[in-house]
């Protein structure tokens, strides 16, 4: 199983109605924390009804505990966009 695979796998945990994941690590070449090949820096955008009602650090904390051990290795960076599925409403 791939990087992308697992952090999607791990992310399931907080049932997205959307995940949108971005591997970034092409962008980073040369950086502290890349590797050839990548899977070290990525992008995610999620909506989940788990999010609402919750501030933006919570959020952030429940996609570092879902995604646990992989945010040591390999994932070295992590953009998070969280929304919930009301946030979404005015936006479409």
């Amino acid at each position: 199983m791939n990087v992308a695979e697992r952090i999607r796998q791990r992310l399931a945990a907080l049932e997205p109605i959307s995940l949108d994941l971005v591997d970034e690590s092409a962008q980073h070449a040369g950086h502290a924390g890349a590797r050839p090949g990548g899977g070290t820096h990525w992008r995610v955008q999620i909506v989940s009804p788990r999010f609402s009602g919750q501030p933006t650090v919570a959020r952030h904390r429940m996609v570092y505990h879902a995604l646990g051990e992989l945010m040591q290795d390999p994932i070295h960076a992590l953009a998070i966009t969280a929304r919930s599925p009301e946030e979404l409403k005015g936006t479409r």
